[in-house]
């Protein structure tokens, strides 16, 4: 049964640091090519981006470690 509980928590894992990615993704680049290639359209303020991009790294970083965390819980 350890088996079947150990590709569980990889899949649990797997999830999570997808998860990240869309973090990462969603927040920090498309905002950046937004900017980059003049598609944003908006007039937020350049601290309005570093707080929301931040906000997101953080949240990246946050769900890479608890998917790095669940990792750790699989057994032999």
């Amino acid at each position: 049964m350890s088996l079947i509980e150990n590709e569980r928590t990889k899949l649990l894992a797997n999830a999570l640091d997808r998860a990240s990615t869309a973090c990462l993704t969603v927040g920090l680049l498309a905002p950046v090519a937004a900017v980059f290639y003049g598609a944003g359209g908006t007039a937020l303020e350049t601290w309005t981006f570093a707080l929301g991009g931040g906000i997101w790294l953080f949240a990246a970083v946050a769900l890479h470690l608890v998917a790095r965390r669940v990792l750790g819980g699989l057994r032999s």
